[in-house]
C-alpha cells in the first residue's frame, strides 16, 4: 500500500508543478509558523468556490416539452370554468336577453359602469404584446467575454483567478494561507472580502469544507517543516455585486463546468469537480 501512496503522491506533485517559491506564500520555511500549525510540516490553506447561481432556467428538452404538453392538454380538459370565464357566460347570457326582449333592468347593478370581460381580455392582450422578454444570450457571451458575470444564465458560474506561483502564472480557485486564531471557514471568508473589498454580497454554505487537496512541494523546496500543503475549499453563493474595479479584468474568470479544464491542470481539476455541481 506505501509504494501506490507515493507513486500518487509525487504523481500530484508533478501535476501542481510548482517553481521556486510554493504558493507563493513565503520565500523561506518559518520554524515558528510550523510551530503555530502544532508541529505539522503542512501548510493549511482555505480556498473560496465562490459560485454564481443561474439566473434563468435551463430550457426544455424536446422529452420536457413533449410532457409539458400532454399535462397542458390534460388540465384543460379536466378543469373547471374560472371566476373569469363564469363571468363571461354571465355576460354572454345578459346579451342574449337583451336581444330577446326579456332583459331585466335589475341586472345593470343600479346603472353602474360595468367593465366586460371582453373588455379586459383586449387589456391585458396589449399589455402581453407590450411585453418583450430579455434575450438568454447576452452581449458578454457573444463576445465570449469570461470575466463577465452576465453570460450563461441559466448554468453555474465558479470564480478562478489567476495568481502568480513561483514563477509560473497558474488559474486556482481564490485561496489565502490559515493564520493563528482563525478557523479555516475563516480563512474562507477572508479571502472573500479581499475579493469582493464591500461590493459584493454571498452566503456561505455551512462550516464544513465541501472538498479538500493535498499536494508536496516540490524536491528541491521541501524541508522537514515544509513538506506540503492541504487546502480546503469552502463554497459560497454570490447573491449580489461583481468583483471589486481595482482588479484587472485578466486576472479573472467566470467559467461553467465545462471550461474549468480550459484554465486548472489535471488533479486540482478533479478534485474541484466533485463538489461544483452543475444542477
Amino acid at each position: 500500500m506505501a509504494a501506490p501512496a507515493r507513486r500518487a503522491l509525487c504523481g500530484a506533485a508533478r501535476g501542481w508543478r510548482l517553481p521556486r517559491r510554493p504558493l507563493a506564500l513565503s520565500a523561506a520555511p518559518d520554524p515558528s509558523a510550523a510551530s503555530a500549525r502544532g508541529g505539522s510540516p503542512w501548510r493549511l490553506l482555505g480556498a473560496l468556490c465562490l459560485q454564481r447561481p443561474p439566473v434563468v432556467s435551463q430550457p426544455l428538452t424536446p422529452l420536457q416539452v413533449e410532457m409539458a404538453e400532454l399535462l397542458r392538454q390534460i388540465e384543460v380538459e379536466k378543469s373547471q370554468y374560472s371566476d373569469h370565464e363564469i363571468r363571461a357566460l354571465k355576460e354572454t347570457q345578459r346579451l342574449e336577453r337583451k336581444k330577446a326582449d326579456i332583459y331585466d333592468s335589475d341586472d345593470d347593478d343600479d346603472g353602474k359602469d360595468i367593465l366586460l370581460s371582453q373588455d379586459l381580455e383586449d387589456t391585458w392582450e396589449q399589455t402581453f404584446l407590450q411585453f418583450k422578454p430579455q434575450p438568454r444570450v447576452t452581449e458578454a457571451d457573444q463576445k465570449n467575454d469570461r470575466t463577465s458575470l452576465h453570460r450563461k444564465l441559466d448554468q453555474n458560474l465558479v470564480l478562478l483567478v489567476k495568481e502568480k506561483l513561483g514563477d509560473q502564472e497558474t488559474w486556482i480557485l481564490p485561496h489565502a494561507e490559515w493564520q493563528v486564531g482563525e478557523t479555516l471557514r475563516g480563512t474562507a471568508e477572508r479571502v472573500f472580502a479581499t475579493l469582493s473589498q464591500n461590493s459584493m454580497e454571498a452566503k456561505f454554505l455551512g462550516n464544513a469544507p465541501c472538498g479538500y487537496y493535498k499536494f508536496k512541494f516540490p524536491q528541491a523546496f521541501r524541508t522537514e517543516n515544509n513538506i506540503g500543503a492541504k487546502v480546503f475549499f469552502f463554497k459560497a453563493l454570490l447573491q449580489s455585486g461583481n468583483l471589486s474595479q481595482a482588479r484587472k479584468k485578466n486576472d479573472h474568470v467566470w467559467v461553467c463546468k465545462e471550461e474549468l479544464g480550459d484554465y486548472l491542470k489535471p488533479k486540482y481539476l478533479a478534485q474541484v469537480r466533485r463538489f461544483f455541481m452543475d444542477i
